[in-house]
C-alpha cells in the first residue's frame, strides 16, 4: 500500500529565498526563474545585488511585475555569507532558503521539503534539539554540462552530522530551507570568510541540532564556468581549516557544546587537518610553514589529551566513592 503523500494546505508556512549575486546576469535570471516557478506558491525571492558592475537588469526586468520578487542593491563585499545575511535581514518571513546564482531549482523543491517539515515549522514554534531546524537534500552536480558522479560521497546526511560535517561542507547552501530563528540564534553565516563560510554555519549548527533530510535530488549545482570563488583560488580547504581553528581557538565549542565526544571529534579533525595541510607545504617546499601548522596540530593534541586525562581522573575518583 502506498504511502499516503502529505497535503500542503494555504495554511503552509511562507518562505523567503535570497538568492546572492555578482555579475551573473544570466545565470541569476535563470536562477530566479527557478525559484518563482516552484509548485510551492507561499514564497518571496529577494535577489541581492553585491554591487555588480553588471547588474542584473534581465532578472529585474523579466520579474518586475511578480509581487514575489524584491531586488536589493548592497555596496560590494565580496564575502558571500554578507550578501546572503542582508537579505535574510530583509526577509519577511520565519522560513529561509538559499540559491546561489549559479545553481538552479527543481520545480517542486521547496513542496517536497516542506512535505517532510516537523509540525513547529507549520505551528511557527521553534522546538530546539528535537525538531530539526534545517532540511537539505541531494544534489545534481554539472560541470561544463556534463553530470558529475557522486557515488564516492559517503556521509552521514541525517539527524546527527557533525561528525560529518567537520571533514567537509556535506550540506550545499543551495538546498537548504530552514528556521529562520534559529539562523539568527546562530549569528547567520560569518562575513569575513570569503570560502567555507557554509562550512563554518553547519558545523556550529550540527554541534547543536539534528537535521533533516530528502533523499532526492532537488538542486542543479552549475559548476566549472569560471567565476566561482573557489576557482580564484585553486583550493578551498585552507579557508575550512581557518573556519575550524577559529570555533576551537575562540572556545565556541567548549561554550556551547555539552556533548564531550562532539568536542574531541572537533579536536581530532582539526589537528588532522592541521597536519595534511602541512605535509602540502613541505611538499611544496615551504618549510616554515609546515611548521607551524605542524607546531598547531601538537597544541590541540596536547589540549585533547589532557582533557581526556582529567575525564579519565574524575570518573576514577567517582567509581571509588
Amino acid at each position: 500500500m502506498k504511502k499516503k503523500k502529505k497535503s500542503l494546505s494555504y495554511s503552509s508556512p511562507w518562505v523567503s529565498v535570497i538568492v546572492p549575486v555578482y555579475n551573473r546576469p544570466r545565470m541569476a535570471l535563470e536562477a530566479v526563474r527557478s525559484v518563482l516557478c516552484q509548485s510551492y506558491p507561499r514564497l518571496e525571492c529577494i535577489l541581492v545585488d553585491d554591487g555588480s558592475t553588471h547588474p542584473p537588469k534581465e532578472a529585474r526586468e523579466c520579474f518586475a511585475q511578480d509581487p514575489r520578487f524584491r531586488y536589493l542593491r548592497i555596496g560590494h563585499t565580496g564575502m558571500p555569507g554578507a550578501v546572503r545575511n542582508r537579505g535574510v535581514e530583509a526577509a519577511r518571513y520565519p522560513l529561509i532558503a538559499f540559491l546561489d546564482s549559479d545553481d538552479l531549482w527543481l520545480p517542486r523543491k521547496l513542496e517536497r521539503q516542506l512535505e517532510t517539515a516537523p509540525p513547529s515549522w507549520r505551528e511557527g514554534i521553534a522546538s530546539a534539539n528535537t525538531d530539526s531546524p534545517l532540511i537539505h537534500s541531494r544534489e545534481i552536480w554539472l560541470r561544463q554540462g556534463k553530470i558529475v558522479s557522486q557515488k564516492g560521497q559517503k556521509h552521514r546526511r541525517r539527524g546527527d552530522v557533525f561528525e560529518s560535517a567537520l571533514k567537509k561542507c556535506s550540506i550545499g547552501p543551495s538546498t537548504v530551507i530552514m528556521q529562520r530563528d534559529i539562523f539568527e540564534k546562530l549569528g547567520g553565516f560569518r562575513e569575513d570568510l570569503e570560502i567555507a563560510e557554509d562550512y563554518e554555519l553547519w558545523l556550529r549548527l550540527s554541534s547543536l541540532y539534528p537535521v533533516e533530510y530528502v533523499d532526492q535530488a532537488l538542486v542543479i549545482k552549475r559548476a566549472g564556468h569560471g567565476e566561482q570563488l573557489s576557482g580564484k583560488y585553486g583550493q578551498i580547504e585552507i579557508f575550512r581549516l581557518r573556519g575550524l581553528e577559529e570555533l576551537w581557538e575562540t572556545g565556541w565549542f567548549h561554550r556551547h557544546i555539552s556533548d564531550e565526544s562532539k568536542i574531541e571529534a572537533a579536536a581530532r579533525e582539526l589537528a588532522g587537518k592541521f597536519r595534511i595541510y602541512a605535509a602540502g607545504c613541505r611538499k611544496r617546499d615551504r618549510p616554515e610553514e609546515a611548521r607551524s601548522y605542524e607546531l598547531r596540530a601538537d597544541g590541540v593534541e596536547q589540549t585533547l589529551e589532557k582533557t581526556t586525562n582529567k575525564q579519565g581522573e574524575e570518573s576514577y575518583d567517582i567509581q571509588q566513592e
